[in-house]
């Protein structure tokens, strides 16, 4: 079993930043691909990020390509989540989620594909 806790969350101006950081507990950090997803009202939760159990491979949903910069902290237990030039349509509720896997290129984008979420934390932008 793994846990997660998101933290970070809260309300900025477009074009501003945050950091989201997601805690986890429970199991060996480094043999888990992490996820973030966020889900806006009325919409179906979305890929946002990943990143492989190193760091060393990330993958991004276009909508936040350039924009936000996932990483790990396996000493840490510890995943985080760069978010700038934030948008009013970033507005959404960001989950993390774990996942394991014993290959060093495994992309999940699937939300399905997922075994662990955390509960969530809000974003909201405003323009």
């Amino acid at each position: 079993q793994v846990q997660l806790v998101e933290s970070g969350g809260g309300s900025v101006q477009a074009g501003g930043s945050l950091r989201l950081s997601c805690a986890a507990s429970g199991r060996t950090f480094s043999n888990y691909v992490m996820g973030w997803f966020r889900q806006a009202p009325g919409k179906e939760r979305e890929f946002v990020v990943g990143i492989n159990w190193s760091g060393g491979l990330t993958y991004y949903a276009d909508s936040v390509k350039g924009r936000f910069t996932i990483s790990r902290d396996n000493a840490k237990n510890t995943v985080y989540l760069q978010m700038n030039s934030l948008k009013p349509e970033d507005t959404a509720v960001y989950y993390c989620a774990a996942v394991y896997s014993d290959s060093a290129y495994s992309t999940p984008k699937s939300r399905y594909q997922y075994d662990y979420w955390g509960q969530g934390t809000q974003v909201t932008v405003s323009s």
